[in-house]
């Protein structure tokens, strides 16, 4: 049986990933990973109405991925923690060795 303290960091945990549990905030995330950039250059390499990307910027802030700041009229993002782009880099190894497998399968047949 897993203790309170255990439940309780599993459910955070699972709370970031659901965070960044979409294609357009993985998106954000790779932009972000050379620096912080305002909701508007965002909005532009991502493809998305300025609407859309703020929500969804949002909601990553609220969950502790990114920071934020005002400067004038412009908001500035960033990665609360670099180390998220770590964790996409990992994703891609995973979908890499998936293709592998599949390599394989099909080798097979």
């Amino acid at each position: 049986m897993i203790d309170r303290t255990k439940a309780l960091l599993y459910e955070r945990q699972a709370e970031i990933a659901k965070a960044v549990a979409h294609p357009l905030r993985i998106a954000v995330l790779d932009f972000l990973k050379d620096g912080e950039k305002c909701v508007c250059d965002i909005a532009e390499q991502i493809g998305s109405e300025r609407s859309n990307v703020s929500r969804h910027l949002t909601l990553m802030v609220r969950a502790g991925v990114l920071s934020c700041r005002k400067d004038g009229l412009k908001v500035f993002y960033t990665l609360k923690t670099p180390c998220v782009a770590d964790f996409l880099g990992c994703v891609c190894r995973v979908l890499k060795q998936q293709a592998k497998d599949n390599e394989k399968l099909l080798a097979a047949l």
